[in-house]
């Protein structure tokens, strides 16, 4: 492995953006200081003018291995988060065999260890009837229980009254959630279908899985975890009316209920179906823009802990299908902190808090060792940003498997010019070196 000086770099990390120098070694962080001389055995880089990111940690996403290997691998997918600046993955458990058992979690890990270029976790999936496997899940070396309260992509709904009670009263581990109310959801889907029988326009997709599904089932999740004191996580927080139930009063680690908002739902609302139609098809839906301006501006009130991807690619052919049967999802991890920068262009959150909201926080509430943070000791997790060199999106230089984008087109200000994951220079000016892969994210959990 490769020791490397970083030189005259501008440092964004905990609240400050500090110009200086930062050391690799090993794989780690071994100095950071306003001014490093060389050793004899390390490459020198000169980050003059750049910054320098702790890599993002995104906690959501779907990599379609094993079982759904025709719309992505977790190579494919994990090269394209690494050319985005996204150096570590949490991935869901509704691949095919779900990921129901500890065998077919072994299996996913097994897989990531000798492809994946960037650092990953996945989830353990939670059933009707799987109590006893969730409850042997590993809690030093896995991210967390996943729960489907309202029915995605696959058939990992868990609508068991009992079963819910049983997961959230005896779960130690961090218990992740999609929250949409599947009564709601079915009660919507007959109404719409009755009007669009054939087939109906994308912009229907938020007036289905509307704000009450949203609302009902995140409460239900919150009141849950507040009777038992689970650790919950409640994904892709998508409306207005659900900011209300999250504490703003204190710091994220210190709280037992967080929430995560998606790129997707901070950058698109319901006007954009009109242009992309089912390209943006998701759940929870993109909605009207006075939930995507309410979720900005939570991005400062506290009640938003983290950012993520939720990235679910689907092939063209899948997308192009008419509403009822195009398949939820969207393809963004090359793209996640490109777009939050240029939401920093417009005033809706720093730099800084860029980096909190995707790096820092993501492992103070997923108690992630030793990643997160540009320190000494720490893997040297690191995305290399030149804001002046705009990327335009373009097939050719999409890394995804299923090789479109609804960003295709659109210019950002900034690009990714190089990514470090784990003291490795995995990604370099448009090309990867697969020499080493990334690593298994560890936890520090009593």
């Amino acid at each position: 492995m490769s020791n490397y000086l970083l030189k005259n770099a501008k440092i964004v990390n905990e609240g400050q953006i500090v110009e200086g120098d930062i050391r690799i070694s090993k794989g780690r962080i071994d100095k950071i200081a306003s001014s490093i001389s060389p050793q004899g055995n390390e490459e020198i880089i000169d980050l003059s003018g750049k910054h320098v990111f702790p890599g993002m940690i995104d906690d959501q996403v779907h990599f379609r291995e094993p079982g759904l290997t025709h719309k992505a691998h977790i190579a494919s997918e994990a090269r394209a988060a690494v050319a985005g600046g996204v150096t570590s993955f949490m991935e869901m458990p509704n691949t095919v065999p779900n990921a129901l058992s500890q065998e077919i979690l072994a299996d996913k890990y097994a897989i990531a260890q000798r492809s994946s270029l960037a650092n990953y976790s996945f989830f353990m999936g939670a059933g009707n009837d799987n109590l006893e496997e969730v409850l042997k899940t590993n809690k030093q070396d896995v991210c967390g229980i996943k729960i489907f309260m309202g029915s995605s992509t696959g058939n990992m709904l868990v609508d068991n009254r009992t079963t819910l009670e049983n997961i959230f009263s005896k779960s130690e581990l961090l218990i992740a959630t999609h929250c949409e109310d599947e009564a709601t959801v079915k009660a919507r889907t007959q109404l719409f279908r009755e009007k669009y029988p054939e087939d109906a326009p994308a912009f229907i997709h938020p007036l289905i899985r509307n704000e009450e599904a949203c609302y009902l089932s995140s409460s239900m999740a919150i009141d849950l975890a507040k009777k038992w004191n689970t650790r919950l996580h409640i994904l892709h927080i998508s409306t207005e009316e659900e900011l209300a139930l999250f504490e703003t009063d204190k710091a994220s680690k210190e709280k037992r209920i967080t929430s995560e908002v998606c790129v997707h739902h901070l950058w698109f609302d319901a006007s954009d179906y009109e242009l992309l139609g089912n390209q943006i098809k998701c759940n929870p839906a993109i909605k009207d823009s006075r939930h995507k301006n309410a979720l900005r501006k939570a991005l400062q009130t506290g009640s938003l802990d983290i950012i993520a991807t939720d990235h679910a690619p689907h092939t063209w052919e899948e997308k192009q299908q008419g509403y009822w049967k195009s398949p939820s999802g969207l393809p963004l991890v090359q793209h996640p902190l490109l777009m939050l920068f240029d939401l920093e262009k417009e005033g809706v959150l720093s730099l800084a808090q860029i980096a909190e909201k995707t790096a820092h926080t993501v492992a103070d509430i997923f108690q992630i060792q030793d990643r997160g943070y540009i320190r000494e000791g720490y893997w040297a997790d690191l995305a290399i940003v030149d804001f002046n060199k705009p990327q335009k999106v373009e097939k050719s230089n999409l890394q995804y498997q299923c090789q479109w984008s609804p960003m295709e087109g659109h210019t950002f200000g900034a690009s990714i010019a190089q990514t470090f994951v784990s003291g490795h220079l995995a990604y370099s000016n448009g090309n990867f070196n697969e020499s080493l892969l990334g690593k298994r994210l560890l936890f520090d959990r009593n």
